[in-house]
């Protein structure tokens, strides 16, 4: 088997040696399926409530994208505000730091409070829990532009302006691409947080239903789905970082 073949298997070849070993270890040890389903039961959950999984994982879909498409235009904007001034990176920075350190399930029954329950909080929540990487990420990237090649730049009568546009907007995007593929799976934290506390549709407001009725399968069934919906967004974005970022991918030996 080549190198790329083996590669490519390796994944799928570790998922399903690890849903073989989690079925063996429930039936060995007769864990009963209240407790811990094994993946067979899970799948048994996901055939007996079709519609009711593909309506809430579309509805939890939407709320993540809605919110991380909100967190990719502000983290943007303010990443690249945040890194192009040295004053306002001062001044801002801690204030973003005291939001991202504040738990964002805390704030859901505030949101709930304003905007009753529904879709805005997940929204909100979706973009609270995933903003915050793009910023950094985005800041960074401006931030290590080389002084050097800027004392270049400005010998040669580039303002700063110029050197924003032609410079450091394209040396933040492989840190901004990186920085989706993390803002993404924070969304759907952020979404299912909102939808187990304050929504009526939704994979969080499906758990929360099923773990009342002690249908733990279900359950599980959607930790499932929504790590599948991760997955694939990932992968997405990771292909789009592979795309618009070929130019800053580098085969330096360490990974290969």
């Amino acid at each position: 088997m080549s190198k790329v073949w083996l590669k490519r298997l390796l994944p799928w070849l570790i998922v399903l040696g690890s849903l073989v070993l989690w079925e063996l270890l429930c039936v060995i040890l007769q864990i009963e399926a209240f407790i811990l389903p094994g993946p067979i039961d899970v799948a048994k959950a996901l055939i007996k409530y079709p519609q009711a999984v593909f309506v809430n994982a579309m509805y939890t879909l939407f709320t993540t994208l809605t919110g991380f498409t909100m967190a990719v235009v502000f983290g943007l904007t303010l990443g690249l505000i945040v890194g192009a001034s040295r004053t306002i990176y001062d001044g801002l920075y801690p204030i973003m730091i005291a939001f991202n350190s504040v738990p964002k399930v805390a704030i859901v029954p505030v949101l709930v409070i304003w905007f009753g329950v529904g879709v805005i909080p997940a929204i909100i929540t979706a973009f609270a829990i995933s903003f915050f990487p793009i910023v950094v990420n985005v800041a960074t990237g401006l931030a290590t532009i080389e002084p050097e090649l800027l004392d270049v730049l400005r010998v040669l009568g580039a303002r700063k302006r110029q050197i924003l546009i032609k410079i450091g907007i394209p040396r933040a995007m492989p840190y901004f691409f990186a920085s989706l593929k993390v803002a993404i799976t924070l969304a759907f934290v952020g979404s299912v947080v909102a939808e187990t506390v304050a929504s009526n549709a939704g994979i969080g407001y499906l758990m929360i239903a099923a773990s009342a009725r002690f249908d733990v399968p279900l359950v599980f069934a959607g930790l499932v789905v929504i790590a599948a919906m991760g997955v694939i967004l990932y992968e997405f974005f990771a292909f789009l970082e592979r795309r618009v970022t070929f130019w800053a991918a580098r085969d330096n030996g360490i990974v290969s």
